[in-house]
């Protein structure tokens, strides 16, 4: 549940209220396939909502979508007829307007009834206003005896925590009953927010109070000394001084540990394969103090135009970009001294953090993923220098993207080996168990576990002999 203040009805002056953002938002993703976070990025920065109803957008949209399946379920016990059939705004109405009531504290009923109406009487009819009114005063008189029944079976996990059927399955037989449970309330949690100190630029301390100066209220994380995690902002990240003067970047606590694992130093050349928009590449470049070379490669002309701004706002020149098919590349062999393989994976790891993954993603996908990570492995090894590292990640947590993955790596590629991971990582205090495996070369982090995203880490090294 969340607390929030009272959504205001439709604007007097004219423009349009939360709710109808929210809805013209979801339509975009549900009935147009765009992604939820661009869908989202897009629409509120055309907005001249205040930050308080641009968070309120987002925690509708966001929640509407990571439980549509529980949702449905809900509204399929007062509608008639199939959901499919139903007019596509009409669902999306009650979509919005039922998970405000279920999961929303502090929304005052009659202001989510009345303007699900009034929405539905605009992009619907009147008569089936009237309908959307009947079933949401319906389900407001019944949901607190709303139940769906509790069972041991996998449908009721599936349906109550509002998840596709292949990934439940896939977590019972690696987790069991109770892991799974965790794991999936941890992916229904509003995400967090935490950012890397630029510390080429301010210390971690530093960062907290020119935070602080600004309404931000935040503090150092116990589990990494250059993370901060953040409570509360004042204004959109793009307003703060701090934010334009390069003092932080964002990015999720388990995505901070390549940096410490691949340890780059000052002066090597280090190669991102799958560069994005540069977080990690960034990261790299901050650890060397902006001494080196850092080759950031990516399929995406517009990530890496996005990876130049950062790099830019940062501080940080020893970043050169290409765009390319890292599978396709002809540069010499054995020229990097690391390389940094983040690998494009199904993203089970990260389902709290991109609401609408978990509809995006299907078992039929992964043959071509895993061959894709097949190629950039055998990439990576190709560019590496004899002693020189390999750090694979995923922000995947299913076996063979993983583990099996790098163990098929390995009987190919006699001429490497797992290399611990455990002493770059003396801050994060890893359980028993997960330092057992750092010390092995691997770790994996099971979403929640550390209250991070899901991600796995793969250590390995060239041998000189």
């Amino acid at each position: 549940m969340t607390s929030d203040k009272e959504i205001q009805p439709k604007d007097p002056s004219g423009k349009r209220s939360v709710r109808e953002v929210a809805l013209l938002i979801l339509h975009q993703i549900n009935q147009q396939g765009a992604y939820a976070n661009l869908a989202l990025d897009k629409s509120l920065q055309r907005s001249s909502l205040p930050l308080h109803d641009r968070n309120l957008v987002t925690e509708l949209v966001n929640g509407t979508v990571r439980m549509q399946k529980h949702l449905d379920w809900v509204l399929a016990l007062f509608l008639q007829g199939s959901l499919e059939k139903q007019n596509p705004w009409f669902l999306n109405i009650l979509r919005l307007s039922a998970y405000q009531l279920l999961f929303m504290d502090h929304i005052p009923a009659y202001a989510c009834i009345n303007e699900a109406v009034d929405l539905t009487r605009q992009r619907v009819n009147s008569s089936m206003a009237r309908v959307v009114n009947g079933v949401l005063r319906n389900l407001l008189r019944q949901k607190d005896i709303l139940a769906y029944p509790p069972s041991h079976e996998p449908a009721y996990l599936a349906t109550y925590y509002s998840h596709p059927d292949w990934v439940i399955e896939y977590y019972l037989r690696e987790y069991g009953w109770d892991k799974t449970k965790s794991i999936l309330e941890y992916n229904n949690q509003r995400p967090g927010l935490d950012f890397r100190c630029n510390q080429l630029k301010i210390s971690p301390a530093d960062l907290v109070h020119r935070l602080q100066s600004e309404g931000v209220s935040s503090s150092i994380s116990p589990l990494m000394p250059g993370a901060i995690n953040i409570r509360s902002l004042s204004v959109p990240l793009s307003g703060l001084k701090a934010y334009q003067q390069g003092l932080f970047y964002v990015q999720n606590l388990a995505s901070m540990l390549a940096g410490p694992i691949l340890d780059p130093q000052p002066g090597e050349k280090i190669i991102d394969l799958c560069a994005g928009v540069g977080g990690k590449s960034t990261h790299l470049a901050e650890m060397m103090n902006n001494q080196g070379t850092v080759l950031a490669f990516d399929l995406y002309p517009k990530k890496l135009e996005l990876l130049a701004q950062n790099a830019e706002r940062l501080g940080i020149t020893i970043i050169h970009t290409e765009a390319a098919d890292a599978t396709q590349l002809n540069y010499d062999e054995e020229v990097a001294d690391r390389v940094l393989l983040d690998a494009p994976c199904t993203g089970l790891g990260v389902l709290n953090r991109r609401s609408d993954a978990r509809w995006q993603k299907r078992p039929e996908d992964l043959p071509t993923l895993l061959a894709l990570q097949k190629a950039l492995l055998d990439q990576a090894a190709r560019m590496v220098k004899r002693g020189g590292v390999i750090l694979y990640s995923t922000c995947s947590i299913l076996r063979q993207e993983n583990q099996e993955q790098v163990e098929a790596f390995l009987q190919r590629h006699q001429d490497f080996q797992l290399e611990s991971i455990s002493d770059q990582l003396h801050d994060f205090p890893l359980r028993t168990e997960d330092r057992e495996k750092a010390k092995q070369g691997m770790l994996l982090l099971i979403p929640g576990s550390y209250g991070t995203d899901g991600m796995f880490y793969a250590l390995l090294r060239r041998v000189t002999g």
